[in-house]
């Protein structure tokens, strides 16, 4: 990092990489430097698409460019683990697509080897730091509804793709799981923090992967969360927040929300909105990494490492109730 701002380094070239390119291009601190791919005429084909002065064909010649300051991981989840190894184990921060990897031993071992060479690292989680969930947060905490009882949320998608597809893949980690169902699984995080009970039911691919996935989580406190995710049908993508005093909704999508309704016992609805998206809506997570690291800090409190492994014992934990296991565990 210098004068000319934090030089970012892309790796992977599909279509989360260019969203997230295009919207760091918006950004007057960041400067795209070099994008890594599995070939050189991949690389390159991005590389000209946006820009980008340096392209390289494996990943670990990207981790060890000198013109780089962190890496943005954005390949299919299944090779988070190893594209994010490469770049820690070369001495480069890293922002990676969620989830970190397929299990909690896996992510354990990313946060672990993060720490012990002192880098940054964060889930690119970016609903935790879209402004709207922000506000939601906040007014939580300060009881504008009371007490919460429970978390509803739900992501589904109906999709269209071959059976061969990464999506029903369990090699790849596929299933709804891990491609939408972390998001509920999170948002219920965010304001419940980790359950004490996981309960689930899901409906299996001839793959073995979770086709829609039901969870209901259990706290101490008596709350709960009841959480859809689903690969077979469209659903409204919303979520609500019940308290004792009232509740916060939140339309389509959720987890990457302009607005929400606030009903308070005693008072008209509120709607709340936020200013019109810029770009893509990934802005705010890249700010969120280049503040972190312009303060030396190796996590996000926003994003903490804390929260990503947590989240993922939550994942296994439902996996294990459905009986989802991919290859090697």
């Amino acid at each position: 990092m210098g004068e000319q701002g934090v030089r970012w380094g892309i790796l992977a070239t599909g279509g989360m990489a260019a969203a997230f390119t295009e919207d760091l291009l918006r950004e007057p601190e960041a400067r795209v430097t070099a994008v890594g791919s599995r070939s050189v005429a991949g690389a390159q084909r991005f590389a000209d698409r946006f820009g980008i002065p340096h392209a390289h064909g494996t990943w670990q010649e990207l981790a060890a460019d000198p013109e780089v300051d962190v890496v943005y991981v954005a390949t299919p989840h299944a090779h988070h683990l190893a594209a994010a190894t490469a770049c820690l184990e070369a001495g480069k921060p890293v922002l990676c697509e969620k989830p970190f990897a397929l299990s909690g031993r896996q992510t354990c071992a990313l946060v672990e080897l993060a720490r012990r060479r002192r880098l940054f690292l964060m889930e690119a989680m970016w609903t935790y730091l879209n402004p709207t969930v922000r506000r939601v947060v906040g007014l939580v905490a300060d009881d504008a509804i009371g007490e919460v009882r429970s978390v509803h949320a739900s992501f589904g998608g109906r999709v269209s793709v071959p059976a061969e597809h990464r999506l029903w893949d369990p090699e790849a980690g596929g299933g709804a799981l891990l491609d939408l169902g972390t998001y509920p699984v999170s948002f219920a995080h965010l304001l419940l923090g980790p359950p004490g009970s996981v309960t689930a039911q899901a409906r299996l691919s001839r793959t073995g992967v979770d086709a829609q996935t039901g969870v209901l989580l259990g706290y101490d406190s008596g709350a709960m969360a009841v959480l859809t995710c689903s690969l077979l049908a469209d659903d409204e993508r919303r979520a609500v927040v019940y308290g004792t005093a009232g509740r916060i909704e939140i339309p389509a999508d959720f987890y990457n929300p302009s607005a929400f309704v606030l009903h308070r016992d005693g008072h008209e609805p509120r709607t709340v909105t936020a200013p019109p998206q810029q770009g893509n809506g990934y802005g705010h997570q890249a700010r969120e990494v280049m503040r972190c690291l312009r303060e030396g800090l190796t996590e996000s409190p926003l994003v903490p490492l804390a929260g990503s492994l947590a989240v993922m014992d939550t994942l296994d934990a439902v996996r294990a109730v459905v009986g989802v296991r991919y290859p090697g565990e």
